[in-house]
């Protein structure tokens, strides 16, 4: 199947509804001026700096509207985007630099000192700074020397590589994840069908657009639909529930982002009947934290998906977010699922094992890793995601664990999250990790790293021995409790594990 060009179709659809919105600088699109400035990209890409097919574009910078003008530029060029964490030391952004090996480097002026290094490396950089450099080395100076071709770019093959998205690289080299144009259409139908996206819709946008969630839950699926999309540079609570309350009709967050609203002054002043669809993934939303929200009328639906499967896999029908808490739902539209255990077979209904998924939005592979690819893809597309699930009878699915995660004491499975669930429920924890470690006596024993919660004593290790032994088998009790001032955690606010193991 071949892909049309999607912005320009959309353009002539609803040419003069609001595309997109820079909350920090005030720049709007509408769907004809989005398609134009992409084709502008484009031209400036192609004559300016002299970019083929398939090179790569590196973009290091904050999130703003003008990533998506570079996406949808990428597409029409036929370019790879290969946006990058701009949390990253510079030593681990150079390793991605010479993974994806891009023929450019655009930087927003917060990064100058960051992307100099890189370019002085050897690729040519261009700078979103407003004033500065020529014609070839200053972004908007660069897309205002051209005339752009409105023509929809050809049809291609949806499997074309569109970007790169590295993974976090917790347990080991960074991977650079193959997204498509066939994944980006599959995730529309996996996330935009069931949350009912549609050109009325207001996207307030908070998560970082070097990830799959900040790129498609819901950005990229809004904008497939010709809704409006809401790009905020940073997240601030205060500024983020105002927004909320004044212009967005959907939302999407991570746990660690509706934490924060909980914790904001402005939380149970904010009037947030506008918004019509709540969903929250990246990690699991703690079931204390699902309640409070319900409690004010709002029904954050929980999902799952990862960079490689485009990414949802999972959403939880509304209907049921109190009644399946921690579940994360049924799979969607074009997602099929399988749950297997250590041989590949699989398990009873009810029953623990690590997740297969297959369908469209699954990533073609890792970039320039045939190896990592063949690991985590077999035979009839199935990837080997990694988590263990389970599901009930009603057909609703749970992550138990990462099976990376899980370690073996005493010739016993222990799943950490089962533990971390436990110490969720004692008063005076706020956040908390379990780890295994090494023991002579049994091979491995857990570790329970943890956060206090504001103005509470910390309880004892023996008070926390206690309490776990009072709701769990003896093998599941970590042997071990630290107190840390804070847990380390990644751009979408999941907890980095191989952090707490290599310290």
């Amino acid at each position: 199947m071949d892909m049309f060009d999607l912005l320009a179709q959309r353009a002539q659809v609803s040419p003069e509804r609001p595309a997109l919105e820079d909350l920090h600088d005030g720049t709007r699109y509408s769907y004809r001026e989005l398609n134009a400035q992409a084709a502008r990209f484009s031209a400036a890409a192609t004559r300016r700096w002299h970019l083929k097919p398939g090179d790569r574009v590196a973009y290091l910078g904050h999130s703003r509207a003008e990533f998506f003008v570079m996406l949808f530029g990428c597409a029409k060029a036929g370019l790879i985007l290969v946006p990058l964490n701009w949390r990253l030391a510079l030593p681990e952004l150079q390793t991605l630099m010479a993974d994806a090996e891009p023929a450019a480097l655009i930087y927003g002026p917060e990064f100058k000192d960051t992307a100099l290094p890189l370019i002085e490396a050897g690729v040519p950089g261009i700078s979103l700074a407003p004033d500065t450099g020529d014609n070839d080395t200053n972004y908007h100076k660069a897309l205002a020397s051209v005339i752009p071709d409105l023509t929809p770019h050809p049809p291609r093959s949806a499997d074309t590589p569109w970007y790169l998205l590295y993974t976090s690289g917790t347990t080991g080299r960074p991977k650079g994840v193959i997204q498509t144009y066939r994944m980006m259409e599959a995730n529309y139908f996996n996330i935009g069908i069931p949350v009912g996206l549609n050109q009325k819709d207001v996207l307030l946008n908070v998560l970082p657009l070097f990830h799959t969630g900040g790129i498609n839950l819901y950005s990229s699926a809004v904008l497939m639909a010709g809704g409006s999309v809401l790009v905020s540079r940073t997240f601030d609570p205060e500024q983020a529930l105002s927004v909320l309350a004044e212009r967005a009709t959907i939302f999407f967050g991570v746990p660690a982002i509706y934490q924060a609203f909980l914790e904001s002054p402005a939380f149970n002043s904010a009037d947030l009947k506008r918004i019509r669809s709540w969903g929250c993934g990246g990690a699991a939303l703690p079931a204390h934290v699902a309640k409070q929200y319900a409690s004010h009328d709002i029904l954050i639906r929980t999902g799952m998906g990862m960079t490689e499967t485009g990414p949802t896999v999972f959403l939880l029908d509304e209907e049921n977010v109190i009644s399946k808490t921690g579940s994360v739902g049924r799979p969607q539209l074009l997602v099929d699922v399988r749950i297997v255990d250590v041989q590949g077979r699989d398990v009873a209904s009810g029953e623990a094992g690590e997740l297969l998924v297959r369908g469209p939005g699954i990533t073609p592979g890792y970039w320039k890793r045939p190896d990592a690819t063949s690991d985590a893809i077999s035979d009839g597309g199935w990837f080997h995601s990694g988590d263990v699930a389970r599901c009930d009878a009603d057909g609703h699915y749970y992550i138990v664990d990462r099976w990376k995660d899980m370690f073996i004491s005493g010739g016993e499975n222990v799943f950490p999250a089962e533990v971390e669930k436990v110490l969720h429920e004692h008063p005076a924890i706020e956040d908390v990790a379990v780890i295994g470690v090494p023991d002579e006596r049994w091979g491995e024993v857990g570790k329970a790293c943890y956060t206090v919660s504001h103005n509470q004593k910390p309880p004892s290790p023996e008070t926390l021995t206690t309490f776990c032994r009072e709701r769990l088998a003896g093998y599941k009790v970590p042997k071990t409790f630290e107190l840390l001032e804070q847990l380390p955690r990644n751009a979408l606010g999941k907890i980095t594990k191989q952090s707490l193991r290599n310290p």
